[in-house]
């Protein structure tokens, strides 16, 4: 399997829904301070199962939902989706037909 997709919206920083695409080959997450990009192994691991705000760099869970700015009210609710491309007979049946399998917090 390989990571193709990763949306967020609500997610910490990243309040609009946002999408990023992930090509085959190595990915790398660049950019300024501030701008995310630990925002975005956060949501990975929320989304696999961590459990833990203290891991995910926060003090209650409530802190991965965005909590507003001055320009931007605070949501009520976040979401992140990860997309995974199955590679052809890489998992057991009953999964093995499957093209892309999901998953959801």
């Amino acid at each position: 399997m390989r990571l193709k997709r990763i949306e967020l919206a609500g997610f910490k920083s990243f309040v609009d829904p946002t999408r990023i695409e992930l090509d085959k080959g190595i990915t790398a997450i660049v950019g300024p301070n501030g701008c995310g990009k630990s925002n975005i192994i956060d949501a990975l691991r929320w989304v696999l199962g961590e459990h833990s705000a203290k891991h995910l760099r926060g003090g209650v869970m409530d802190d991965l939902i965005f909590q507003g700015s001055d320009s931007r009210p605070p949501v009520a609710i976040c979401d992140v989706e990860l997309t995974f491309t199955v590679e052809r007979g890489s998992l057991a049946s009953p999964y093995h037909e499957l093209e892309e399998i999901r998953v959801r917090r």
